[in-house]
C-alpha cells in the first residue's frame, strides 16, 4: 500500500482481502478472519449480504445518481422508512455521504433557526472528522460528566445541581452521542441526560442525537437515545444504515422543519439525496425488520456480555462493559493490548484496538456459535499471555 496515505491512526494488518461472506473475510492466501468490528461499525448485516447486493445491482441499472432538478421515487419511500423508525411524524430527511456530514448539517440547521452560536457536547464525545467539531477551542461548551458517575444522585439527577446551572443560555444545540463515547463505550446516567436536554430546550436550543455508531440496532434498540427516553430535534444516522456503502441521513422533526420553512436555509452538495444510497438505506431497514434483528441484538447482547465477562481476570482484562452488540474491554496497559491484538489477528479475529481498550461490534447477524468460537480462542490467548509474562 505504498501509494495510500494512512491517516486513520490504526496500522494496516491485512493488506489484501479478496472475498467476504457474512462475518468472515478471506485474504489472498485463503486465510479466514472473523470481522468483529463490522468494518468500523458499518457492515451491520454482514459482508456481501445477498439482499443488499441484489438491490444495489437493480438500482444501478435504473439510476444511481440524481441532480438538483431531478430525482427518483425511492427517495420518498426510503425517507418514509427512516421516519417510521425515528418516530418523527411529518418530519423530513436529507440523504448524505458520511456521518460527519450528517452531524455538520444538523449543527448548521440548529444555528440557523436558533440564531445562537454556542455548541454543547459531553467531554468524551466524538462528533466526526470535520474541524468544525474537532476544534472545540471557541463557541463550545463541554460538559464533563466524569464526576457524575460517582454522584450519589446519579440515578435521580437533581435539577438544581451546580453543574447543570453552569450550562450557558446561548447554546444552539446539544449534540449527544448516546453510549459510544468516542468508541470507549461509556453510558452517561439517564437522568443527567434528561436534565441537560430540558435545560438546553428551556433556553431555546436544539437536541441532536449522534446515532452514527449507536443507531440501527447496535445497542439493542433502533437508536441509542431510546435508552434515555428523550426526543431529539434531529438525528444523525450513518455507518450501519448503509451496510458498508457510504450513505448517511440527517433526520429533522416537524417543529424544526416548520422553523426552516419560515426562514429559508440552503445546504447543497453533489451527492445529496442520491437514489442509490437511499435505496440501500430502505433495504437495510427492511431486512432488520424482516429478520427481527433489533430484539435479537438485545437478547444476544446480554448473552455475549455474560460470555465476555468470564474473561475478566484482573490481570490482563480489567473491565468489560456493553449494551446490545457494542462491547468494550479494558486492558491493563498498551503493550499488553498490542500483544493480545496481534495474537487475535494471527488466530483470525479482527477487533478494534485502542491500545489499552478493545472494542467489539459484530454485525447484527452474528450467531452464538460464531461468538463462542471467539471467546474460546480469546481465552486461550489470555492464558498464553499470562504464561509469557
Amino acid at each position: 500500500m505504498s501509494s495510500i496515505y494512512n491517516c486513520t491512526g490504526h496500522s494496516l494488518q491485512i493488506s489484501n482481502i479478496v472475498n467476504s461472506e457474512g462475518i468472515y473475510l478471506f485474504d489472498d492466501k485463503g486465510k479466514r478472519y472473523m470481522d468483529l468490528e463490522s468494518g468500523v461499525w458499518c457492515t451491520s448485516l454482514g459482508h456481501k449480504n445477498i439482499r443488499i447486493n441484489t438491490l444495489i445491482k437493480k438500482q444501478i441499472d435504473s439510476i444511481m445518481h440524481a441532480g438538483f432538478s431531478y430525482s427518483n421515487s425511492i427517495l420518498e419511500e426510503s425517507a418514509e422508512s427512516v421516519l417510521s423508525i425515528t418516530n418523527f411524524k411529518e418530519g423530513k430527511c436529507v440523504f448524505l455521504c458520511s456521518g460527519s456530514e450528517s452531524i455538520e448539517l444538523a449543527r448548521q440547521i440548529s444555528k440557523h433557526v436558533t440564531k445562537k452560536k454556542m455548541s454543547m457536547t459531553l467531554h468524551d464525545s466524538y462528533l466526526g472528522s470535520y474541524s468544525s467539531v474537532t476544534d472545540r477551542s471557541e463557541n463550545w461548551y463541554i460538559f464533563n460528566w466524569e464526576n457524575c458517575m460517582f454522584c450519589p444522585d446519579k440515578e435521580n439527577c437533581k435539577t438544581n445541581c451546580e453543574e447543570l446551572q453552569k450550562i450557558p443560555d446561548d447554546v444552539s444545540e446539544f449534540i449527544f452521542e448516546p453510549g459510544s463515547s468516542s468508541g470507549f463505550v461509556r453510558f452517561p446516567p439517564k437522568s443527567l441526560i434528561q436534565n441537560i436536554v430540558n435545560v438546553v430546550r428551556e433556553h431555546g436550543g436544539k437536541i441532536i442525537a449522534n446515532e452514527v455508531t449507536t443507531g440501527i440496532g447496535r445497542t439493542g434498540k433502533w437508536f441509542g437515545h431510546n435508552h434515555y427516553q428523550i426526543e431529539p430535534d434531529m438525528i444523525a444516522i450513518g455507518k450501519g444504515v448503509g451496510n458498508g456503502y457510504p450513505v448517511s441521513i440527517t433526520v429533522i422533526n416537524r417543529q424544526t422543519i416548520d422553523q426552516l420553512e419560515k426562514n429559508a436555509f440552503k445546504y447543497m452538495q453533489s451527492h445529496q439525496n442520491d437514489p442509490l444510497g437511499a435505496a440501500i438505506v430502505n433495504e437495510v431497514i427492511k431486512i432488520i425488520k424482516d429478520d427481527d434483528l433489533i430484539s435479537k441484538a438485545e437478547i444476544k447482547g446480554t448473552k455475549f456480555l455474560e460470555m465476555l465477562q468470564t474473561l475478566k481476570d484482573d490481570i490482563n482484562i480489567i473491565d468489560i462493559r456493553g449494551r446490545g452488540l457494542m462491547f468494550a474491554i479494558d486492558i491493563c496497559d498498551e503493550n499488553t493490548g498490542d500483544s493480545i491484538f496481534k495474537k487475535l489477528i494471527d488466530k483470525g479475529y479482527i477487533i478494534c484496538n485502542r491500545k489499552s481498550l478493545f472494542r467489539i461490534d459484530p454485525p447484527l447477524s452474528v450467531n452464538e456459535d460464531e461468538f463462542g468460537f471467539f471467546i474460546r480462542d480469546f481465552r486461550k490467548i489470555l492464558k498464553s499471555q499470562r504464561n509469557d509474562t
